[in-house]
């Protein structure tokens, strides 16, 4: 096997060609191949291929794993390069420096195979490994090694491939733009799709770019893969999400990690509520109930209703006031619980800390055992979370319906692990719960 370093190339013939990238792993590190012309720019986005989308529209580029199929002899005469390259999951820590093995193998039959070392990458977290191109009518190969600090969005954007997601600069809408956001969540209809592995697809994931399609869709397989391997039957009915809106959640808002935390919890609402928005309050002394999060307008949603302070959407946010009081929002919670319907609900609740009523949440608790819900407690920092803590030992509940964990910082789980955290102790509520007939 011929190895080439950085900047080194070598020609290589029309025969079926298959790369393999090593180090690569859907979900942390994703693998993308770009056919593109004499100005190094997609034609359109279909010459972008990915999980999401394997194949070119012609079938010269087809991805299965982490391995890449290239037909030479049918790749169309206006693509100049085909650019093998991988980026980091927004979610997964440092660099592609760090990644054990990372390296490309080329292989031809009957000809000659070739050894691609990521070489020189230092902060990239996304980068080109291999070109295969095109020069005075023959092919050859080119160890690139070559990327951006700026991940997926830089990678896809230097390639020509529209990026259109640009939340931080997205305009707070008007009250009747917000109003709009109630109406397009009503309006969305329950017709969803499942594929093969179980991943459900629901309406308004059309209307998004294909860069946001695809980190949507790794996300959605994650928690796929969470529900699948738990033996979670017939999960889909409800998701409400409760977010902690007191002051001492201050720094949290302000470093974007509670936008960013909703914008995840996103596509569990996609695998597990009907409509496949999520239900969403703030609360802090009082609470108030936010129009749902919907696929399409989740990017307008967090820059309108992720505040702490002033009045954003039509939501006066200062009266909720700043402090601690769990016991209103889980007794309007409760009180939204039908069981006469049994549609199994997920509550994700975070919080960073600060439940005092110890007596009256344990009572909440008893009663809601007997309801159509499961309660996931998520704890934010560092603090004491008090009850909550001891939820898996309470008794005098007729199912366990709740779960907790704590971490410091969400931003720091991959989303394989955000999700195995939130989605364990749920398929095992499920079964209890049927059969207990709490849910039918």
């Amino acid at each position: 096997m011929t190895s080439l370093t950085r900047g080194a190339n070598s020609p290589i013939d029309t025969a079926t060609t298959t790369v393999e990238v090593t180090g690569a792993r859907q979900g942390t590190v994703d693998l993308f191949v770009f056919q593109l012309g004499a100005d190094l720019k997609v034609r359109t986005d279909a010459d972008l291929v990915f999980f999401n989308n394997p194949s070119t529209p012609e079938g010269a580029v087809t991805l299965a794993g982490e391995q890449v199929t290239l037909s030479l002899g049918t790749v169309p005469a206006a693509i100049d390069t085909l650019a093998v390259a991988v980026a980091l999951d927004e979610n997964a820590p440092g660099s592609l420096s760090q990644v054990p093995g990372l390296a490309v193998t080329v292989t031809q039959t009957g000809g000659t195979s070739f050894e691609i070392p990521a070489e020189g990458l230092t902060t990239e977290r996304s980068a080109v490994l291999l070109e295969v191109y095109r020069r005075n009518g023959s092919w050859k190969v080119r160890n690139r090694s070559a990327g951006w600090g700026g991940g997926l969005g830089a990678l896809v954007t230097e390639h020509g491939v529209t990026v259109d997601e640009t939340p931080a600069q997205t305009p707070t809408p008007t009250p009747t733009q917000a109003a709009e956001l109630v109406r397009t969540a009503g309006a969305a209809g329950t017709s969803a799709t499942v594929d093969g592995d179980g991943v459900r697809t629901v309406p308004g994931e059309a209307t998004l770019s294909l860069v946001k399609r695809e980190k949507l869709n790794l996300q959605k397989r994650e928690v796929a893969k969470v529900l699948l391997h738990k033996g979670a039957s017939n999960p889909v009915g409800r998701v409400v999400l409760v977010m902690d809106n007191t002051g001492s959640m201050s720094k949290r808002y302000r470093s974007g990690e509670v936008k960013r935390i909703i914008e995840r919890m996103v596509p569990v609402a996609t695998q597990l509520d009907s409509d496949g928005n999520l239900e969403a309050y703030a609360y802090a002394q009082r609470f108030v109930k936010l129009p749902d999060v919907t696929v399409a307008d989740a990017d307008t949603w967090v820059n309108t209703y992720v505040h702490l302070h002033g009045r954003h959407g039509d939501i006066d946010f200062d009266a909720i006031g700043g402090t601690n009081n769990e016991i209103p929002i889980m007794e309007e919670i409760i009180g939204t619980l039908d069981k006469s319907a049994a549609v199994p609900t997920l509550v994700l609740f975070f919080t960073d800390g600060g439940f005092h009523a110890k007596a009256q949440i344990t009572t909440l608790m008893r009663t809601a055992s007997a309801l159509p819900a499961f309660w996931q407690f998520i704890g934010i920092g560092k603090s004491s979370f008090g009850v909550l803590e001891r939820l898996d030992n309470l008794t005098g509940r007729l199912v366990d319906n709740a779960g907790f964990f704590a971490v410091e910082n969400v931003d720091t789980l991959s989303n394989a692990a955000l999700y195995e955290l939130l989605l364990s102790e749920y398929p095992d509520w499920l079964r209890a719960a049927r059969q207990a007939r709490v849910l039918s």
